[in-house]
């Protein structure tokens, strides 16, 4: 306990020395005189917050308007005096129709490539619809005109009537049956290039689900059919050994079906159509000369 208080005591002491030595001393200050005390106000200021640009808006490429200009934005005219330039620095040409299936004429003659090349058509499509709505994606297939391939696509056909079957047979179908081709499928005896089936045999398809994949039949890719006339359709390869009408007329068949899945009315659909070679330049062509007045179809 004497231990206790002697520590108390010592460190009551310390205190008073310290508010002695280190705190100030006022003798002359009367205690009921008011104080006035400065008073400061402070406001913290206020933070701005960046605005989060969304991923479109900041990878959007700024269109300029080049009506009524000498040279377009950023190029250095708008078509080159002289017969050898950088293309880079110039608008690249819209070709007729034509003269680009010529153009990939000559590019084979002067490079010595194969003649009978695959010839490609790119097509950026414009889908935009009426009160910001958009056209579905969709899938077709086209009859072209003037095959490109001498060899046949295999076609399989499912049905389990007989008047369809022998319809089927009569029209190329290289295989044609019910359940029964449903099996030999999954063990691998059939293999096609398409499959084509009626309504009433759809559901008894659904095993061949996995199997297929993009070659199940269903409605929006066409291969459903009701076996009104020939129906069974070729799917060739584009060559460039075909003649000229040849290819502008199957090139026409695709740029009108691709323009039949939106309404004429809100303008051309297809924002720019290109044309290559496998070991070719690609081509811009002018698609609007191609598209006659076509009706639109009921899945667009």
């Amino acid at each position: 306990m004497a231990t206790c208080r002697r520590i108390v005591k010592v460190l009551a002491g310390c205190q008073r020395h310290v508010l002695m030595v280190g705190g100030p001393t006022y003798t002359s200050v009367s205690q009921t005189a008011p104080r006035h005390l400065p008073v400061r106000t402070y406001a913290a200021a206020k933070a701005f917050k960046k605005e989060k640009r969304d991923d479109k808006e900041r990878n959007k490429i700024p269109v300029v308007d080049n009506t009524g200009r000498h040279k377009p934005y950023g190029l250095t005219a708008w078509a080159p005096v002289d017969d050898v330039y950088v293309t880079r620095f110039y608008p690249k040409p819209v070709h007729e129709t034509a003269v680009a299936v010529d153009l990939l004429k000559s590019f084979q003659m002067l490079d010595y490539t194969p003649l009978d090349q695959p010839v490609y058509i790119n097509l950026k499509l414009d889908m935009k619809l009426e009160k910001k709505k958009k056209v579905d994606p969709f899938v077709s297939t086209v009859h072209l005109p003037y095959l490109f391939k001498t060899e046949v696509n295999k076609v399989a056909v499912f049905t389990e009537n007989p008047d369809q079957a022998k319809v089927a047979k009569e029209n190329g179908a290289a295989f044609v049956g019910g359940a029964d081709l449903v099996q030999r499928i999954l063990d691998d005896e059939v293999d096609a290039d398409f499959y084509i089936a009626v309504p009433d045999i759809i559901s008894k398809l659904l095993p061949l689900k996995n199997k297929l994949r993009k070659k199940f039949p269903k409605n929006k890719r066409g291969p459903r059919s009701r076996f009104g006339g020939n129906f069974l359709t070729t799917t060739p390869e584009d060559r460039l050994d075909m003649p000229k009408q040849q290819l502008i007329a199957n090139i026409q068949t695709v740029v009108e079906d691709v323009c039949s899945h939106r309404p004429a009315s809100l303008g051309h659909f297809i924002e720019r159509a290109i044309v290559s070679c496998q070991t070719s330049e690609a081509l811009l062509f002018k698609s609007e000369e191609l598209v006659q007045k076509v009706t639109v179809k009921k899945d667009a």
